[in-house]
């Protein structure tokens, strides 16, 4: 009899026994769990700093002539800000304003990023892409709409490419005044402060 009861008595404490270490496991994998989307989170915000912090120190993209472009190799980039010095609160609100049009290729993924094969794209556009009087009413209207009242803040190879690409969007993608003031403003490269999300909503 006693060691009937002490069999059961082994048992019970065996079921206890695993059912805390369910509960702690448990516990354990919740926590790791919150602390590796905390730990991605964080390194989410410090790649965007990384990247800000790089950028803002390049000097490969800065106020020039279009040929300024022709004379350099495809697989080089455009980067930093051209004019002022770039601002950590709006580079945010652009890199994430851009991602609303990421499905569109010719849109720059970064405006202080820029491939120069891309631009040497963009450029191509402006040269061949011919508005009707209708669009370009919109590209017009668009002028008056944009932060920079044009595609950049002044005549050099950003506001040909980026003229480029909103001929291109215009005649291809059917992009109203308010659409492309808003890509410009996102595209923006000169640096400076500013709230730019929503701005043409």
């Amino acid at each position: 009899m006693m060691k009937k009861i002490t069999a059961l008595a082994l048992i019970a404490l065996l079921l206890m026994l695993t059912a805390c270490s369910n509960t702690m496991s448990s516990n354990n994998i919740n926590q790791m769990s919150k602390a590796n989307i905390k730990k991605e989170a964080n390194t989410g915000k410090s790649s965007l700093e990384s990247k800000f912090a790089f950028l803002s120190a390049a000097k490969t993209n800065f106020c020039a002539k279009p040929d300024f472009i022709d004379a350099k190799a495809d697989d080089e980039r455009l980067q930093g800000s051209c004019c002022s010095k770039m601002d950590l609160h709006r580079y945010n609100e652009q890199v994430e304003g851009l991602k609303k049009y990421s499905n569109i290729d010719k849109i720059p993924k970064d405006p202080y990023d820029i491939s120069v094969l891309q631009a040497k794209e963009l450029l191509e556009f402006d040269k061949n892409i011919k508005l009707t009087a209708e669009q370009q009413a919109i590209y017009d209207e668009a002028m008056k709409m944009s932060h920079e009242h044009g595609p950049c803040c002044c005549k050099c190879w950003r506001w040909d490419a980026f003229e480029g690409l909103a001929k291109h969007l215009i005649t291809e993608y059917g992009f109203n005044s308010e659409q492309i003031a808003e890509v410009w403003d996102l595209e923006d490269g000169c640096g400076g402060k500013g709230h730019i999300e929503g701005m043409h909503a």
